[in-house]
């Protein structure tokens, strides 16, 4: 608890810096509370300056009705800053493979450029092979749930591409697993078609094993008055993938309620669940000597998942509200 505790901390010091230096440029302050998570999930240092550089560096570099251009830089900075000592030469590849993205069939979003940070380590030629893969999977999807998919899956559909799997055995497993999930209390929609597919990137365990795991962790939330919701559901598939990820509630209500005594994030009560998760879960990731290598790879791969699943949603948010355009 300790760490997670330090954590915590951590990231309250580095939202309250964002807040006070751009008070003036951010309206939904989700986006400052995501790209303050990132640096405590990847353990990377956070430099004001630095940051406040690079995101008018990729301001600058956005075509003009690009939503980069809005305050969506802000996750993007992050999301550049944390992963590469020299995020400003990832940028032109960013842009890469959002064309290609579009090229191959997806629309002009916030959600594509997401997508597109799936593909940034990738060469050339690797980014035309998963964005090809990437549009077969995402037309799968929508044949399966034609009303439910939409751009919001499009980075789910990106990470599921680079699987070594066939794009129908994915979405077949990703159906068996909806349909168990469904028939064992969760509620059919967007969000358990997202907690789904990222359960579906465990190659090894059972559908049958991770619908149990996922039950058993949802009901667990309502004995620690966690009432469950909906927009949890990617949170609770990154739960099964840690070892007794069932015990690690209680410590995670602990943060999750330090975070809702804070009195900038008092009315952020979900998104706070969301960080108590993905700041328990790197600490177990940091400090347990039971996860082997490949295993802390696949969480690494879920958290990344999750990550991005609740990008693109503060991201729906702050487009609705925005009057930038599509590009």
């Amino acid at each position: 608890m300790e760490n997670a505790s330090s954590n915590t901390e951590r990231y309250i010091q580095i939202y309250s810096v964002l807040k006070e230096e751009f008070r003036w440029k951010v309206t939904n302050h989700s986006v400052l509370m995501m790209a303050a998570s990132l640096y405590i999930s990847t353990n990377r240092n956070f430099d004001m300056a630095r940051f406040a550089e690079l995101a008018e560096y990729i301001k600058s570099e956005s075509r003009l009705f690009s939503p980069l251009r809005s305050e969506s830089r802000f996750m993007f900075a992050a999301m550049l800053d944390t992963r590469f000592e020299n995020p400003e030469e990832k940028f032109p590849v960013l842009i890469k493979a959002y064309d290609e993205l579009v090229s191959g069939g997806f629309s002009k979003n916030i959600y594509t450029y997401i997508a597109a940070m799936l593909l940034i380590t990738k060469n050339t030629e690797e980014i035309q092979l998963y964005s090809g893969r990437a549009r077969e999977i995402y037309k799968k999807m929508k044949g399966e749930h034609w009303f439910l998919t939409g751009h919001s899956d499009y980075p789910l559909a990106v990470m599921l591409a680079q699987d070594p799997r066939q794009a129908d055995e994915l979405i077949a497993r990703m159906e068996d697993l909806y349909t168990k999930l469904s028939q064992n209390g969760f509620r059919k929609g967007n969000d358990l078609q997202s907690m789904s597919h990222i359960l579906s990137l465990h190659e090894t365990r059972s559908a049958d094993d991770l619908v149990m795991g996922s039950a058993e962790i949802n009901d667990r939330m309502k004995e620690e008055g966690i009432k469950p919701k909906t927009m949890f559901y990617p949170q609770i598939a990154l739960l099964t993938f840690i070892e007794r990820g069932i015990d690690n509630l209680a410590e995670i209500r602990e943060v999750w309620e330090q975070l809702n005594a804070e009195k900038p994030f008092k009315w952020k009560k979900d998104i706070n669940f969301m960080m108590a998760v993905t700041f328990v879960i790197n600490d177990k990731i940091e400090n347990s000597p039971l996860l082997q290598a490949n295993l802390t790879t696949t969480i690494e791969t879920m958290i990344q998942a999750q990550q991005a699943a609740s990008i693109a949603a503060i991201s729906g948010a702050v487009a609705a509200n925005s009057s930038s355009g599509g590009e």
